[in-house]
């Protein structure tokens, strides 16, 4: 009809899908040290445990990752000044963390323990201890073990030279793999060790133990 104008009716827009909360975040986050915008940090990596641990999640795919340093790790001897000493050094985000600097030992043990239930299901995950020599190392004639064990019981072990590593670098040894199941519980115990030989050595610092998505 003339002089009478038509509108065109627009389909509705639908929203932007939101992106799921990764896996048990409250729970995760529950031991933050700060709570202030955790979902915003999510992705740069959230401090847990007084800087014990570091929680984040991988932007891409939304899985739990975690760093454990060496505060949250049983190292044999450490508390005594003659074998281990303590130093702040700092992390990628910036923020000092301590680590621990091996004086002497011919008992070197490391334990690390951590809740299978953190982990997002389904996934596959890679264990591995983060590590630096320096200048001054000595006694690594005789290879390390490293050991990843399954809350079943199932144990993966090998092991790695480090006479030839290099000094002064961040070095990821391996420890295994771990593939999680939905609504699995328990612990994995993550090892690096060597007391076999007796060697006193020298020279290692222990910076933490990394779980990450393969």
């Amino acid at each position: 009809m003339a002089g009478c104008t038509v509108s065109r009716m627009r389909p509705p827009t639908e929203p932007e899908p939101t992106k799921a909360s990764p896996h048990k975040f409250a729970i995760i986050t529950n031991e933050a040290d700060s709570s202030i915008n955790l979902e915003e940090r999510m992705y740069t990596g959230i401090f847990l445990k007084r800087k014990r641990r570091k929680y984040w999640v991988e932007k891409d795919t939304n899985y739990n990752c975690f760093m454990l340093f060496a505060r949250d790790l049983s190292i044999t001897w450490s508390e005594d000044p003659k074998y281990w000493c303590w130093l702040t050094q700092k992390e990628t985000s910036g923020e000092e963390i301590e680590v621990a600097s091996l004086l002497n030992v011919c008992w070197l043990e490391i334990i690390g323990k951590f809740e299978v239930p953190y982990l997002t299901p389904g996934v596959t995950y890679v264990v591995a201890f983060i590590v630096m020599m320096n200048d001054e190392a000595y006694g690594w004639s005789t290879p390390v073990k490293l050991r990843l064990k399954s809350p079943d019981g199932s144990v993966q072990q090998r092991e790695e030279s480090m006479e030839e590593k290099p000094r002064g670098k961040s070095l990821m040894l391996q420890v295994g793999e771990f593939t999680t199941k939905a609504e699995q519980e328990g612990e994995m115990e993550i090892s690096l060790f060597e007391y076999e030989d007796g060697s006193w050595k020298r020279g290692l610092t222990v910076i933490g133990v990394i779980i990450h998505p393969k």
